[in-house]
């Protein structure tokens, strides 16, 4: 068994198992494992396993992950007994972790010890008209006993403490079950059990899609008539509109029903039917048992019982929905998890290296997917392009456009000979993808680090910031000679313009997600104060990005991250 165990946090000598192929780290609940540091990103870093080894990937935190003190870029494989470091939360990887056999032997003598026990309390005596009975029970009580081949007179009646005794232990049952396919057939059980007369019941539900009762749980006596019941929609209709517990002694001979063939044709004689009503009033829908004999008639007392099962099957209704729309929930958030790691597999795993250049980037989602892309293309020539874009909007619309424009940005860059002629290129192939109102800001540049020269081509987004080293000043490139946004017009041109990169120069790109950071009284970050950081910040790069995100989440002040964020920014050193 692979496993992690704290060395350093909150928790010293914590164990946790390593189970599935991937688990992620991090501050989101989300995470299989949570990280509780501010310093720690969201999505910080993942554990992978395939045919028995596993990885460690750093998720393009902000503050790195290390691996035996080393930072690690890209997928490592992890080792016995490796030290794994996440800011201040220090984790040994060991993977042939044995449990303790002297505490197995415990754990499983103490459940061997609750079972009997559970065994022991489940016998008791259940009394009904006429004698008792013993014997083991499989979670409900023995309320009555019917021949089905004897005569309907021969039935037995239920004493009162015997139904609030059943009434209880359905309760318990409801409270217990979450699933609507569990739930609706043990109500109808239920009310067998307490009503012996009852020889055909119902439960009908509200569908929001179709907006109307539809059965949803059906029972009968005799298992013969399982296939023939019928419902009556003069009964449902009466209980729905007057909200009200209906029980009528005599169906057929009832004023309320007169009018209706359809109980006469039914051989409905005594029923009762109440409607399930939410903890808001809504009605949810509706519960009806009947009998066909008029000789085992429904009384007041039996609607009493009947009306407090359905308060607690309304309950019970309720819970199950909620139940359902959490795991749908948790399945839409299991998707996006899975797309979110899709979407950083695109992120490029490592950072460039030259000789006189030095690269830093940050990326991280307003949701669990977004719309912000950066990319480094390495070109045969020896030239690198560092590609950046925002998709308008966010969440899994814009991901996804951010995912063709991944590809198509490559395939372009890649064959043709001039970046403005790729850009071209793109634009036309965004614009006639059918993607509708959908735009793309991009700036891409070439660094040629021989020349030492970026050619820069702006598609209507922030122009890039260059800090010169010379005199600290901070001026945007490629602003004057900016073309529209990708996929706005099909046919567009762009133009290039070309810098010097001095020693020391500093060129940074990066979103609106920086720039329109709001704190808690909605004033934006701005770029001018971006500009007046960059004019003050440290030369290299690594910090120069840490420290801006730190500035940007000094000034939101616990704010809610609204955009996508990303930043690229690469420095020739001195």
């Amino acid at each position: 068994m692979a496993i992690l165990q704290i060395l350093k946090g909150k928790v010293p000598e914590q164990i946790i198992e390593l189970s599935g192929d991937r688990v992620i780290m991090g501050r989101h609940p989300n995470c299989e494992i949570v990280l509780d540091n501010v310093a720690v990103s969201r999505y910080h870093a993942q554990i992978l396993e395939s045919h028995g080894f596993f990885y460690l990937e750093d998720l393009h935190s902000r503050n790195g992950t290390l691996l035996n003190g080393t930072v690690i870029e890209g997928r490592t494989e992890l080792h016995e007994n490796d030290t794994i470091s996440i800011c201040d939360i220090q984790m040994q990887f060991l993977l042939d972790y044995q449990d303790s056999p002297d505490f197995l032997d415990s754990a499983i003598q103490q459940t061997m010890e609750v079972s009997n026990q559970s065994l022991k309390q489940g016998s008791h005596v259940v009394a009904l008209d006429g004698g008792s009975h013993e014997g083991v029970l499989d979670g409900s009580s023995i309320i009555s006993q019917l021949d089905l081949n004897s005569s309907s007179q021969l039935r037995i009646s239920v004493k009162p403490e015997v139904k609030l005794h059943a009434v209880l232990e359905i309760s318990q049952i409801l409270s217990r079950a979450l699933k609507l396919d569990e739930v609706l057939p043990r109500i109808l059980d239920g009310l067998f059990k307490i009503f012996a007369q009852a020889d055909q019941g119902f439960i009908m539900l509200q569908s929001p899609e179709r907006k109307k009762l539809v059965v949803k749980a059906t029972k009968a006596r005799r298992a013969e008539d399982e296939d023939s019941i019928r419902i009556s929609t003069t009964i449902v209709r009466q209980a729905i509109m007057s909200g009200s517990a209906i029980l009528s002694a005599d169906a057929v001979e009832d004023d309320r029903f007169k009018m209706s063939e359809s109980i006469t044709s039914l051989r409905i004689r005594s029923m009762m039917c109440v409607p399930l009503v939410s903890q808001g009033g809504d009605i949810l829908g509706v519960i009806q048992i009947a009998s066909r004999d008029i000789g085992q008639q429904f009384n007041k007392d039996d609607l009493d019982v009947m009306v407090a099962i359905a308060q607690q099957a309304s309950l019970a209704v309720e819970n199950a929905k909620l139940h359902e729309d959490l795991v749908k929930q948790r399945d839409i958030e299991r998707d996006l998890e899975f797309a979110h790691q899709i979407q950083l597999g695109l992120l490029p795993h490592s950072r460039p290296k030259f000789k006189e250049y030095e690269f830093f980037d940050y990326y991280e989602s307003a949701q669990s997917v977004g719309g912000d892309y950066f990319d480094y293309i390495q070109l045969p020539n020896g030239k690198l392009v560092v590609t950046l874009g925002d998709v308008a909007g966010k969440g899994v619309p814009a991901a996804i456009l951010m995912a063709r424009l991944y590809a198509s940005a490559r395939y372009q860059v890649l064959s043709r000979n001039t970046p403005e002629k790729a850009l071209g290129e793109l634009n036309a192939e965004i614009a006639s993808s059918g993607v509708g109102l959908r735009f793309i800001t991009f700036v891409l540049a070439v660094l040629d680090p021989k020349k030492h020269t970026v050619s820069i081509v702006n598609a209507g987004h922030m122009a890039p910031l260059l800090r010169k080293s010379a005199d600290g000043t901070v001026e945007p490139v490629a602003q004057e000679k900016s073309g529209m946004p990708l996929g706005v017009m099909k046919k567009q041109t762009f133009h290039v313009e070309t810098i010097l990169f001095e020693p020391g120069d500093t060129l940074l790109f990066y979103t609106d997600g920086v720039t329109e950071a709001m704190d808690q009284k909605n004033n934006l970050y701005h770029k001018d104060r971006l500009v007046k950081y960059l004019k003050s910040g440290p030369d290299e790069v690594e910090p120069l990005v840490k420290g801006l995100l730190s500035d940007v989440e000094q000034f939101q002040n616990d704010s809610t991250q609204n955009d996508d964020m990303c930043v690229v920014c690469f420095r020739r050193k001195k």
